[in-house]
């Protein structure tokens, strides 16, 4: 059962949208745009964006650290963010159940744990133009540029 204080009086049974992202469950007030109960949109406050996933609404996009990216107009109204069409912008899969009220995001491709915390490329190993093995590894601490090319 939701509850929510409003002033100093709690009210039982007020609605809440939940949002299921990256081992998280966030809880929001619902934001009434063009809402049919069956719609699988999600718009919420744009204030609750960085409690959802940490971006942050500015003029130039959604900003996370120094990532910004740009959020179409249609994204937005008012104080509102469309997070269901931000999060598919981005590449993250998005599975809604309306009438329960609980949408689950996925992981954003390209902002991935493994990107976020290693940036290491990994190891390889490719022949010289002698034909001797050179380990990407060895290049560590370094720049490195590594050119492929298949025929297929």
């Amino acid at each position: 059962m939701a509850a929510r204080t409003v002033g100093s009086v709690q009210e039982r049974n007020a609605p809440v949208d939940t949002v299921l992202i990256s081992d998280n469950s966030v809880a929001l007030e619902p934001v009434d745009i063009d809402r049919e109960p069956s719609s699988h949109t999600l718009w919420i406050r744009a204030r609750d964006l960085p409690r959802v996933n940490g971006f942050i609404l500015k003029p130039e996009g959604a900003c996370l650290g120094p990532l910004c990216i740009p959020v179409a107009p249609d994204m937005v109204r008012g104080d509102a963010v469309n997070l269901t069409a931000f999060a598919q912008s981005v590449g993250q899969c998005v599975v809604a159940e309306p009438d329960a009220r609980v949408w689950s995001i996925g992981e954003m491709p390209a902002h991935g744990r493994d990107l976020a915390t290693s940036r290491i490329a990994p190891d390889v190993t490719l022949p010289d133009r002698l034909g001797r093995p050179v380990h990407l590894a060895g290049f560590r601490g370094k720049k490195a540029l590594v050119i492929t090319w298949a025929s297929w």
